[in-house]
């Protein structure tokens, strides 16, 4: 292991950049951290990693990608695969394909050091490029973007009976798409479906998330920028609309997008065309825009942080998801679609939902809508084990609402009992909270997050019981 090992973390989470850059430079590390597969090629064009921290799952390129571009063209830096979804069938198939280690989530902190240490001083094997890394991203991508595994939109309630009514309409049309919605809500898998039935199925699908990206970097990310056009733009870079040419891209959480950005999204839309950064050429583009937000669009505009024109220009087909909890006779027809999901996922035989736990599910107002059923059920199906009913306690078990160390307050980090990732990252958030008097502007500037981002976070830990 060389003096100073240099880590690239890669993982959509921006928060989780703070917690890697503090963990590992306190033991003694180089880190360098982004939020995409995209970003981490770049960056390697241009830096020397010892290793890469990789998340699996990521919008516009996954892991598996990053691992077989890395496995190509830098066959020397070490790859580390982190997924939440691990099985041993995924975890055998990232292995033969190069990666040094592969960690599940949710793993500790003092775990994820020991393993890149160990990482380090392992040997690199040989990987077979012809049946690995080299073939990989063409035939995820080929899998993902002919439409073979069309997403579904689960539910037979009559909003959702409503809105798949209007679908094939909207699909098959060129005009933008505005999903609005709140968080955990389907409102990603309703653009993928818009697109897998549309004319433009057999083209390209990107989804940016816009709330996660460095604001300094969205418009490059959007529509590219020219070598030299500003500080670290060492080579030309092509953005999401020149590689959505011919398909569709989704812009998540469009409206967490600056106001300057958001007149040159307008451009694009009205006049289908743009501008690199640092370029004077104009580019045509053929593109078809879903855009997504959590937040009230009335009061965004009101505030003045979201351009009413562009809201009318990408409202042609305004669709609203509605909350799960408007829904309740799609939870057991949801539960059970997922139970079949991670049995599938996991390698597990069948499993069905006890009557008590189908009764709690139907009672209960989901505040985290269908995502947190999702979660809630994934846990289900692994703490049930061998067993073929998932009982009520294998979810609803004291152990998940233990108090949390950080209720104490007025801890450094390195004091508290924090033993996970998600300990750490709760601790970071409600500490900023507490050092800028509960404002989340102050404290999302604080940690280099969006302030959605706080919003979100504190949903969920009302949820699970950390915050009041």
């Amino acid at each position: 292991m060389s003096p100073q090992p240099h880590l690239l973390f890669v993982d959509d989470e921006n928060l989780l950049h703070n917690l890697f850059e503090r963990l590992f430079t306190r033991n003694g590390f180089k880190v360098t951290c982004c939020a995409s597969a995209v970003q981490a090629i770049e960056l390697l064009k241009v830096e020397k990693f010892d290793l890469v921290v990789t998340d699996f799952m990521m919008p516009d390129m996954d892991g598996f990608s990053l691992l077989s571009h890395i496995r190509e063209f830098y066959p020397t830096t070490r790859v580390i695969m982190v997924t939440a979804h691990a099985n041993v069938q995924h975890a055998v198939r990232m292995m033969q394909h190069g990666a040094i280690d592969y960690i599940p989530k949710p793993f500790t902190a003092a775990d994820l050091v020991e393993r890149v240490k160990a990482s380090l001083d392992k040997p690199i094997e040989p990987v077979e490029l012809g049946s690995g890394p080299k073939s990989g991203p063409t035939s995820a991508k080929s899998k993902t973007e002919s439409g073979k595994k069309t997403v579904q939109y689960i539910g037979d309630s009559a909003s959702i009976t409503r809105m798949k009514s209007v679908l094939p309409r909207v699909s098959q049309n060129q005009a933008p798409v505005f999903i609005q919605g709140e968080s955990g809500t389907g409102k990603e898998i309703l653009a993928k479906l818009i697109h897998q039935t549309s004319d433009r199925s057999s083209g390209p699908y990107l989804t940016i998330n816009c709330a996660n990206l460095p604001r300094e970097l969205v418009e490059s990310h959007l529509f590219g920028h020219k070598r030299g056009s500003f500080t670290g733009a060492v080579e030309d870079m092509t953005g999401a609309f020149e590689h959505a040419d011919g398909g569709t891209l989704l812009l998540d959480e469009i409206t967490e997008v600056e106001l300057s950005v958001q007149a040159k999204l307008l451009r694009v839309l009205q006049e289908k065309e743009f501008q690199k950064v640092g370029s004077s050429d104009i580019k045509k583009v053929d593109v078809r825009v879903i855009a997504t937000s959590n937040r009230n669009l009335g009061e965004a505009i009101a505030e003045g942080t979201f351009r009413e024109d562009l809201y009318h220009r990408l409202a042609v087909f305004p669709l609203t998801v509605p909350p799960l909890r408007d829904r309740s006779g799609d939870v057991t027809l949801l539960a059970k679609h997922f139970v079949d999901k991670y049995c599938a996922l996991y390698g597990l035989a069948e499993k069905t939902l006890s009557a008590e736990l189908l009764l709690h599910f139907e009672g209960y107002a989901w505040p985290g809508n269908v995502r947190e059923l999702e979660n809630m059920v994934q846990r289900g199906v692994l703490l049930s084990a061998e067993r073929s009913e998932i009982r009520k306690l294998d979810v609803y078990d004291d152990f998940f609402t233990d108090a949390d160390p950080m209720r104490s307050g007025g801890r450094h980090m390195e004091d508290a009992k924090l033993t996970t990732i998600d300990d750490m990252e709760r601790f970071m958030i409600l500490q900023a909270l507490g050092e800028s008097g509960n404002n989340q502007q102050e404290a999302a500037a604080k940690l280099g997050i969006s302030a959605r981002t706080i919003r979100n976070k504190l949903h969920k830990y009302r949820e699970d019981g950390f915050v009041d």
